[in-house]
């Protein structure tokens, strides 16, 4: 098990598409608990592989406060949306940063499971929110991208004043 580096925005390698898994195999296991690893300690409820510079179709989401509910979507798709759902979303690859995002309010979804079988499931809330946000990961999408140029622009200086300031210390 390890701790493995988050890839932060506005960096190339998130915008990779990420390549379906072939066979859920050793090394996929391996991937998933590195990711929740991750995902609890920086914290955050959600984390797709492309965030951790690794480009397949992985995703692990705990909603739970005692990091005991670990969903764990391979190849994830969503089948059917629904509704239109505002939330404030904030991200592990663009840390301090919120803004409400407009995504459907439910969502259903097909995916493989750590076993290699299929598994569909339907999501409303923030589980909807967060597995639509994780699949655009996988697109190579940003949550900030879904926001107008202007917010882009805003967010953007505000990182380069962050790593500046960081600099200078």
């Amino acid at each position: 098990m390890a701790i493995l580096p988050i890839l932060h925005y506005p960096d190339a390698r998130l915008k990779t598409v990420a390549k379906p898994v072939t066979r859920v195999d050793a090394g996929i296991r391996a991937l998933v608990t590195d990711m929740a690893e991750t995902m609890y300690a920086a914290p955050g409820i959600g984390l797709a592989a492309t965030q951790v510079d690794v480009h397949q179709q992985v995703v692990v989401i705990d909603l739970s406060e005692t990091h005991d509910q670990l969903l764990i979507l391979i190849n994830p798709r969503i089948l059917a949306r629904d509704g239109l759902s505002v939330q404030e979303e904030g991200c592990l690859s663009v840390p301090g940063i919120y803004e409400k995002v407009e995504r459907a309010a439910t969502v259903r979804a097909e995916y493989l499971d750590l076993e290699g079988k299929a598994q569909s499931l339907e999501a409303e809330g923030l589980l909807a929110v967060c597995i639509q946000h994780e699949i655009d990961h996988l697109q190579g999408k940003v949550f900030v991208e879904r926001l107008s140029r202007l917010k882009q622009m805003r967010i953007r200086d505000k990182i380069a004043k962050k790593a500046n300031d960081k600099d200078q210390a």
